[in-house]
C-alpha cells in the first residue's frame, strides 16, 4: 500500500519519491496546453485550429487529474491533502520562515489552490466546445446549441480567462516564495518526482502507469466519439 499522508522530516535528507510520473507528467501537460490556448489566441484565427487541440487537450488532462485524485498514488489524491478552513487556518504560521514546516504532498492551501485551477481550466475547456468568435470558426459541439446560447458561453469563456492568468500568477509566485523565502525548492521535484526532508513513511511504492495509461486512453476515446457524434455546425452570426 501507498503512505499515508506525512508531513516533513527534517533530519532525513534522503531522496523520497513523492510525485508520481503520470501525475509529474499531468501536471507539465496541463501547463503547456493552458499557455498554448493563450499563445494561439494571441495569434488569432489562423491559429484556431491547434487553439482548439490545446483547450482539448487540458479538457482530458483535467478529467484524468480528477479521476487521478481518487485513484492515483498517496499524494496525488484528493484526501491527502484537501482540508477543510480550520485546517488551512491553522496551517498559515507554517509558511513563515520562523514555523516553516515541510509538507510531503501538497500544503492544505495549496490543495485548495490545485481545486481552483483545476475547476477554472476544466470550466474554460469545456466552455470552448461550445463556443464561437463570431467570425468564422466555431467550438467543435457548436452543433449542439443555438446561436444565442453559443455567443454567452464564448462570454463566459473570455471572461475566464482572466481568473485563470490571475489564479496561474499566484500559483508560479508561491513557488517563487517557497524557493526564495523557505528556501524550499517545489519546481524540482515535479520534475524528479523525488523530495528530500520527507522521511520514508512519505514515500510511495508504486506509479500505476499502466492505470494513467488506460484512463487517458479511455478519456481521449470518449472525447473523440463526443466529436464524431457532434451535429454539423452552422455559425448564426
Amino acid at each position: 500500500m501507498d503512505a499515508p499522508r506525512a508531513e516533513a522530516s527534517p533530519a532525513d535528507d534522503t531522496p523520497r519519491r513523492v510525485w508520481d510520473l503520470p501525475l509529474r507528467l499531468s501536471h507539465w501537460g496541463l501547463a503547456t496546453a493552458v499557455a498554448g490556448a493563450f499563445i494561439t489566441d494571441w495569434i488569432g484565427t489562423s491559429a484556431f485550429g491547434l487553439h482548439v487541440l490545446c483547450g482539448e487537450s487540458a479538457l482530458v488532462l483535467v478529467a484524468f487529474r480528477v479521476v487521478w485524485g481518487f485513484a492515483g498514488p498517496a499524494h496525488a489524491r484528493f484526501r491527502d491533502f484537501v482540508r477543510g478552513p480550520r485546517a488551512v487556518l491553522a496551517s498559515l504560521p507554517a509558511l513563515t520562515r520562523a514555523g516553516y514546516r515541510r509538507y510531503a504532498g501538497h500544503t492544505p492551501l495549496g490543495g485548495w489552490m490545485v481545486l481552483l485551477l483545476l475547476a477554472l481550466v476544466g470550466a474554460q475547456a469545456g466552455l470552448g466546445l461550445f463556443a464561437n468568435d463570431e467570425i468564422s470558426h466555431t467550438g467543435p459541439l457548436y452543433g449542439y446549441v443555438d446561436g444565442a446560447l453559443s455567443n454567452r458561453l464564448s462570454h463566459w469563456h473570455g471572461r475566464l480567462s482572466n481568473l485563470i492568468l490571475a489564479a496561474v500568477a499566484t500559483h508560479v509566485a508561491a513557488a517563487f516564495y517557497y524557493r526564495l523565502v523557505l528556501r524550499d525548492d517545489l519546481i524540482r521535484p515535479l520534475l524528479t518526482g523525488d523530495k528530500r526532508g520527507v522521511g520514508a513513511a512519505a514515500a510511495i511504492d508504486r506509479e500505476r502507469g499502466a492505470l494513467a495509461l488506460a484512463i487517458v486512453a479511455a478519456l481521449v476515446v470518449l472525447l473523440v466519439w463526443l466529436l464524431r457524434a457532434a451535429p454539423e455546425a452552422t455559425l448564426e452570426l
